[in-house]
């Protein structure tokens, strides 16, 4: 309630308690009972407090009663007509009193005497003022009650236009969250038309040029013009010979194939395998499987149509498995044992121990993962990276036969292989990268041909910041990677020294 409601309401309780006092006191002052009232002179008055006096009323042991009037102070509401009205009849009302104790007492010698009809008519002065006191007092009740409830339909009315800015503000969201998407899809339009523009710009130009091919060959006989052909192609294989291997300059991409499995996993094709032969085998994992999926192509990987399921004889450790000519050559759990599957029997042909190498990460790569034996191939025949206590955790590089699996022969690096983040082999070169995260480049190379090694800086994109798996396939000249869940590619620059023979 508010403060001057607050001071209506004493107003209107002192004027029921005079009210109420008067209805019973009223009875004494006629001399209705034997009371004896005390003379003004022994009028008790109590401090004040909070803005009220207090006279008491009672009786005391020599049997003199006592009075007792609740009043506001007197300079409260001293402006509004009904105090002073109030406190004109409090006047008369102690001026009765006064003149009926000194009759009481004998001292009334003035003739101050109250008549009955005088007592009466105050009495109904303050029936009068107590009925319009509660009309008014029932007046600010109703009044109360309707400002509450105008202050609630005015809380309400703000709620509710809070409510409905904030669902107009949502489905404007909602609409520009629509929109959104048309952004990239306009600019990728936009793209798409300056393409068109080239094609066909570049149409004309391959119009003329072919006009202009197609008349030079009116000059020459069919038969010429095709044994030209044949001794260009004659000429490329020979060159593409000379080419088969050379130095790791460059690596371009990735360029991502597809994105499926784990974090952790391997895939690959046959480097031996002929044009016409384009499988894809998918392991998901580096440990607690032993199911190898088949693709007819890279196509069907994409697509996810397998052709075939291999389930293994034994789990795999790690991703550093390699398919060469028909077979799967992958690390056994928990051991150094190298097994040899055929996909076309469907059964272990070989197996063998790699002698002193570290297994189930005593030496792996920096990503752990069971890592310790990579078993890969090049141009030059198939191979194991692995790490000896004799080496004293350094890499160590064996040429091994890929039919029963022994080691032709060694060679002991000064690399660290918990150091490196994956290897392969190109030419019989091993390149290391120096980690598997973001930043990583080949940094480490050792040429099994001079017994040699360098560092390098040959950076390359690790664009889904961990890399699992990094094997070189010699017949596509690409890496294949398993970079965080995705399936990538990098393309590889050699360098070349092509001899002639004139030069022989």
């Amino acid at each position: 309630m508010s403060p001057p409601l607050l001071k209506l309401g004493a107003v209107l309780s002192t004027m029921a308690m005079i009210s109420t006092w008067m209805s019973q006191t009223l009875p004494s002052l006629v001399g209705l009972n034997t009371t004896r009232l005390s003379t003004p002179d022994t009028l008790t008055q109590i401090s004040p407090k909070e803005g009220w006096q207090v006279y008491s009323s009672a009786q005391d042991p020599d049997g003199r009663c006592i009075c007792t009037v609740v009043a506001p102070e007197q300079n409260l509401c001293s402006r509004d007509a009904k105090s002073r009205q109030l406190r004109q009849l409090l006047e008369k009302v102690l001026q009765v009193t006064y003149c009926l104790h000194l009759n009481s007492l004998g001292l009334n010698k003035l003739g101050m005497t109250p008549s009955a009809l005088q007592v009466q008519n105050m009495s109904q002065s303050i029936e009068v003022l107590n009925l319009r006191t509660q009309r008014d007092f029932q007046y600010v009740l109703k009044m109360e009650t309707q400002m509450k409830g105008l202050k609630t339909k005015f809380r309400q009315i703000e709620d509710d236009r809070k409510t409905l800015m904030t669902k107009h503000f949502q489905e404007l969201k909602e609409k520009m969250d629509e929109l959104l998407p048309l952004i990239p899809v306009l600019e990728q339009y936009k793209t798409d038309a300056k393409l068109i523009t080239q094609f066909k710009e570049e149409i004309r130009n391959l119009s003329a040029v072919l006009t202009g091919i197609q008349e030079e060959i009116g000059a020459y006989d069919y038969e010429e013009l095709h044994q030209r052909v044949l001794s260009l192609e004659t000429r490329l294989r020979d060159c593409m010979k000379k080419l088969t291997c050379g130095k790791l300059m460059k690596i371009t991409g990735p360029i991502t194939v597809k994105t499926s499995g784990t974090r952790f996993g391997a895939w690959m094709t046959d480097p031996l395998a002929s044009e016409k032969n384009n499988r894809v085998w998918y392991m998901d994992s580096y440990t607690n499987n032993k199911i190898v999926r088949e693709y007819k192509s890279i196509a069907d990987f994409v697509s996810g149509a397998e052709s075939r399921t291999y389930n293994l004889p034994f789990k795999w450790a790690g991703t550093n498995h390699v398919v060469y000519n028909g077979s799967l050559y992958f690390n056994k759990y928990q051991s150094n044992i190298i097994i040899k599957y055929s996909f076309d029997m469907g059964r272990v042909l070989a197996q063998r121990s790699l002698e002193y190498a570290g297994f189930h990460n005593v030496y792996p790569y920096t990503w752990g993962g069971f890592s310790d034996i990579d078993l890969m191939a090049d141009e030059i025949g198939l191979w194991a990276v692995y790490a000896t206590n004799q080496n004293a955790g350094n890499i160590v590089i064996s040429q091994l036969n890929q039919d029963s699996l022994e080691v032709m022969k060694s060679w002991s690096t000064g690399y660290p292989k918990r150091s490196a983040g994956e290897s392969f082999m190109i030419c019989g070169t091993l390149y290391v990268t120096n980690s598997h995260l973001t930043g990583a480049k080949v940094y480490y190379s050792y040429s099994t041909k001079t017994s040699t090694y360098e560092y390098t800086d040959i950076p390359f994109h690790n664009q889904y910041f961990h890399i699992s798996m990094l094997d070189y396939n010699a017949r596509d000249r690409a890496l294949y990677a398993w970079n965080n869940g995705h399936q990538v590619l990098f393309n590889v620059t050699l360098f070349h020294i092509i001899k002639t023979e004139d030069d022989t």
